[in-house]
């Protein structure tokens, strides 16, 4: 009996090892693309552009790792070709907006995918999201906004992304006057709006993307943050208000959080098609995780002012079935109020 297990060991661990031995083989030589949803310089490329530099040390063959820029629709363009066209190899990530996932629950036109069938990779971090101003606005408070005789403009992506529904949600539950400007390539072009006075700022921006991307400003104080869209206060932010400290209504909390806070924690989202071969999701997903503990990508991404407190794929795979159980009245009226 004990040769029996003896032998029975030998056998899974030189299974395991051939296994090994083959994605090492695949990987060799090849190069995989991560394809960002927005344009370049914009809090998605820079996170990706940061997690590709180290990945590929992570990955058995040491595969080249490029990034890839495909606009549009607030990621949608991006999210309908890693779905339907990227070839399930493992060669292909894709990084898109987890709020395309809540569109498709909310019936939105354009989904051409199923999000429970992506292959999910990881989240680096948790959106904490804001509503940040610029000086020259004059909306440089939550008290200002509200007593605004005139909408303010906000800019916008477009439909799927946090910077369309947080704004919209905001306007119907606490009455924020808004004026939504949507179409833009990334929140680096939204920023670049903001400067030049054609918008006032953006609300649904990851706090740790305005870091990065609007140092200065943030710093000189010619952009303003003036409301946090999370459940708690960032510790960088502890004087800023919450919008959900606002709401009235017991509706009103749940459209909140439902339809900001709960899509926040999937906003950088790293998906493979799907199809793509289980061992390789397995080591994708251990390769993600491994660079996000990764002291030397630490150090890179605090370079950058990115913070780190990432999700799991298997925990992305839970959060995501958490939200396709969304109860149909708060669906409804979120489909609304999103239409």
């Amino acid at each position: 009996m004990k040769f029996r297990f003896f032998w029975l060991a030998v056998f899974l661990g030189l299974t395991v090892a051939a296994t090994a031995s083959a994605q090492e083989s695949f990987f060799t030589g090849k190069t995989a693309r991560i394809i960002v949803g927005f344009s370049a310089g914009g809090g998605f490329d820079l996170f990706s552009r940061t997690i590709a530099r180290h990945m590929r040390r992570f990955i058995p063959g040491n595969p080249t790792i490029i990034v890839e820029n495909m606009t549009g629709a607030g990621a949608l363009i991006a999210a309908n070709h890693i779905y339907k066209v990227a070839k399930p190899d493992g060669l292909t990530i894709g990084n898109i907006h987890g709020g395309l996932f809540f569109q498709q629950l909310l019936g939105s036109s354009g989904i051409e995918f199923d999000a429970l069938k992506f292959e999910y990779v990881g989240v680096p971090v948790n959106e904490k999201s804001v509503c940040v101003m610029t000086k020259a606005s004059g909306i440089t408070s939550i008290e200002k906004w509200i007593a605004s005789k005139v909408p303010v403009k906000l800019g916008s992506t477009g439909p799927g992304s946090l910077t369309y529904s947080a704004p919209k949600i905001l306007n119907e539950t606490l009455g924020l006057p808004i004026q939504l400007v949507t179409g833009y390539k990334g929140v680096a072009d939204i920023r670049l709006a903001a400067e030049s006075g054609e918008l006032a700022g953006v609300c649904g921006w990851s706090w740790d993307s305005v870091k990065a991307v609007w140092t200065k400003a943030i710093e000189s104080g010619d952009a303003v943050v003036v409301l946090q869209t999370v459940p708690q206060p960032h510790p960088d932010l502890p004087k800023v208000p919450l919008a959900i400290n606002f709401a009235k209504t017991e509706e009103a909390r749940q459209l909140i959080q439902s339809g900001i806070h709960d899509v926040s924690d999937v906003t950088y989202s790293y998906v493979l098609p799907p199809g793509t071969a289980k061992e390789r999701v397995r080591i994708l997903r251990r390769a993600f995780m491994d660079t996000m503990n990764d002291p030397e990508f630490l150090a890179d991404a605090k370079k950058s002012r990115f913070g780190i407190d990432p999700l799991t794929g298997e925990e992305m795979e839970r959060t995501l079935a958490r939200l396709f159980q969304l109860s149909p009245a708060v669906a409804i009226r979120l489909k609304e109020i999103l239409k």
